[in-house]
């Protein structure tokens, strides 16, 4: 007998008590084991739908209801007796006719209306006449709704939706019939899955799997239970799963916008492989070590009771990776502080006579030219491309520039020290020279910042190796790098990118005016394109607010109030996240949470999210996390884009630069976002934000 469970149960289950939750996951192990065991309390549920529904008994409130059939049992929701009931009666599991999938159908009530009749004596001014809000679907057939996954019963009220209604309707509907209204609703033209045969296994439906999964044995069940029940670790989108488990022929890139499960993917796939290929290291990593600790905590929700598996995973910030095999192999290195370099580039400036480079421009091209690419010699800096840098040099130019920048590296030396990029550089000429790979396979999430010698040390440790390389990111997120080839290192992902477009993180509203800071379509150097259109996501919310305030006070008043009333509907101070700019702005943050009347904890590459505290950081730490409430304060006219960096550009290629990564930062804030999201600044606001109201 097979035995399920629904995402719904997963649903269900999150909103009991720690304790109910404890007595629900043992009652849901002792069915798994033995469903005929004599302690189990069924009892058939004689006013639903579905005659196959039934309850367990967990405690004298607590039931279970499941699907119960002579081939399996299916864990479909868990709640207090009478809630459990009444959510079961107006719900059936079914195949779909013409998808195929099986299905969790919400029972259509007939609602009777009832006209009533006013006193004829009451004159009343008559009401303007309206035009009816067009309806969305209402040139779609029935069986072309059908074939997106809309049960018939809902047809109608599907046809019948609007703009304003259309949340409301497909709240009640499978997510693939969502999805697929979501696209049309918006122009796109979404393919209706191939139907399934009629002989095949409904719950085998690529669409079925999203929300029913089989536990094969004992050991699964109790992976599950022994964890908080989160629907990523058990169900995926059919995209996501496609891209889990396929072969692919070299290096792979998965992008999307904010929110769209990349790093599900990422997490799945590094299992996967382990899986898969039972005697080979995986190396899963992100850039920042909070990142890290976070992919850590989510893998062992996935193979916490799989330590074969687990053991062969190794998590590591990319940096933590690169010091880690530097000092196994060559010895611990010592990393120039920035200040160093800073003092020696304008030392050897000042040594050098006969030029008028500004230190900016010079560390400019230190950084994302001579440093980046790992330049040793004359003849490698006379003959670089300078990809990305427009400020034209001439020979002679040239020749001056790198007598700068011969100083600079014989400081270095002097002082045995290196940069990051030695660091990397080093142990990718190792393995171009036969030495021993540390992984088989690599996945590497936030992407879209990597360096030049990060993204070739990755190159030349997964060199000739199919699913070497997995790569998560989103170019319109990128805030630390600049733009380069991968194709140039190695790393050719042409006819392996792939775009995820179901958004299950932040509601329709935030998305829609995030998305507005950024173009619709981001190339990279290489011409891969990476568009939001087409992208969905799968909740309604209410809009983002925007506050231009007077001054600071009116400004750490306003957001104070804002934050009193999220917790006082239920919003935890975890939940809460306060980003700002920089550092500078700090203060404003802390003021504001400190008059909500609520303890704030700042974030850093040391200190993460805490219970019964309000996380406020800088936007830089604000990747990768999500909160339900956001506020992105101090939005003003030269914090962003920030004033001292659009002064200190040299190059024109950086003053573009310059603007794009201050508009990823405040995307890259404003998505942090789930259910409710505050922007604000004092006058004058900064210009992005008529552009997250307006779009650009």
């Amino acid at each position: 007998m097979n035995f399920r469970i629904a995402d719904t149960f997963t649903d269900s289950l999150g909103r009991l008590t720690a304790q109910e939750q404890k007595a629900v996951k043992t009652t849901a192990f002792d069915l798994q084991i033995n469903p005929s065991a004599p302690g189990l309390s069924f009892h058939k549920l004689d006013r639903a739908k579905d005659t196959n529904f039934w309850s367990v008994r967990v405690n004298a409130d607590i039931r279970i209801i499941v699907h119960r059939t002579a081939a399996s049992i299916l864990l479909v929701y868990a709640d207090h007796h009478d809630d459990a009931y009444k959510w079961a009666e107006r719900r059936k599991i079914e195949r779909h006719p013409t998808t195929g999938a099986m299905q969790l159908v919400e029972v259509r009530e007939r609602v009777e209306e009832v006209e009533i009749f006013k006193p004829k004596e009451v004159a009343a001014t008559p009401a303007p006449v309206t035009k009816p809000a067009a309806r969305l679907f209402d040139n779609l057939r029935k069986f072309e709704l059908m074939a997106f996954g809309v049960p018939e019963e809902w047809v109608n009220d599907v046809r019948a939706a609007t703009e304003d209604t259309l949340f409301d309707i497909i709240e009640h509907l499978p997510q693939e019939a969502q999805e697929a209204l979501l696209k049309l609703a918006v122009g796109e033209k979404p393919q209706p899955p191939e139907p399934a045969p009629v002989e095949a296994d409904p719950f085998a439906h690529p669409d079925a799997q999203r929300r029913f999964r089989v536990l094969a044995n004992a050991e699964e069940l109790k992976q599950a239970l022994d964890y908080p029940w989160d629907k990523w670790a058990v169900f995926l989108h059919p995209a996501q799963a496609d891209l889990v488990e396929r072969s692919f022929s070299g290096p792979t890139r998965v992008s999307g916008s904010a929110g769209t499960g990349k790093t599900i993917v990422a997490l799945h796939r590094a299992v996967h492989l382990a899986r898969a290929n039972p005697s080979a290291k995986v190396l899963l990593t992100t850039f920042s070590k909070p990142l890290a600790n976070a992919l850590r905590s989510k893998l062992a929700s996935l193979v916490g009771n799989e330590p074969l598996v687990s053991a062969r995973i190794v998590v590591k910030a990319v940096s933590a990776v690169g010091y880690d095999l530097h000092t196994e192999r060559f010895g611990q290195p010592q990393i120039a502080p920035a200040a160093l370099l800073d003092l020696l580039i304008t030392k050897a400036a000042a040594e050098v006579e006969g030029h008028r480079f500004s230190k900016q421009f010079l560390m400019g091209e230190w950084a994302d030219v001579v440093d980046a690419w790992q330049l040793r010699s004359w003849e490698d800096y006379r003959d670089v491309s300078r990809l990305g840098r427009k400020t034209r040099i001439g020979g002679k130019q040239r020749e001056t520039l790198w007598t700068i920048f011969e100083r600079v590296r014989a400081g270095l030396r002097e002082r045995g020290v290196v940069t990051w990029s030695d660091v990397f550089g080093r142990l990718a000429d190792s393995f171009g020279q036969g030495s021993t790979r540390p992984y088989d396979f690599a996945v590497i999430d936030e992407a879209q910042d990597l360096g030049v010698t990060e993204a070739r040390f990755f190159a030349a440790m997964a060199a000739g190796r199919s699913d070497g390389l997995f790569f998560a990111g989103d170019l319109g997120q990128r805030i630390f790098q600049q733009p380069f080839s991968w194709k140039a290192l190695g790393l050719d992902v042409r006819g392996r990118s792939f775009t995820l477009r179901i958004n299950y993180r932040t509601s329709h509203q935030i998305r829609t005016h995030a998305d507005r800071l950024l173009p619709s379509t981001v190339s990279d150097v290489d011409g891969n394109t990476e568009g939001r259109r087409g992208t969905v996501s799968m909740f309604d919310g209410p809009p983002p607010m925007v506050l231009a305030c007077n001054d600071d006070d009116h400004e750490c008043r306003s957001v104070a109030g804002w934050i009193t009333d999220r917790l006082k509907e239920g919003c935890a101070p975890r939940e809460v996240g306060v980003f700002v700019r920089s550092d500078a702005e700090l203060k404003r943050a802390r003021f504001a949470v400190k008059a909500a009347g609520v303890r704030a904890v700042e974030l850093s590459e040391k200190v993460e999210v805490e219970d019964g505290a309000v996380a406020i950081s800088t936007m830089h730490f604000a990747k990768g996390l999500e909160f339900r409430s956001v506020v992105v304060m101090a939005c003003d006219d030269e914090v962003i884009p920030q004033s001292e960096r659009i002064e200190s550009v040299a190059d024109d290629a950086d003053l573009e630069e310059v603007y794009n990564t201050e508009r990823h930062l405040l995307y890259v804030a404003c998505t942090r976002a789930r259910d409710h999201l505050l922007v604000t600044g004092v006058t004058p606001v900064s210009e992005f934000v008529d552009d997250f109201l307006k779009g650009n």
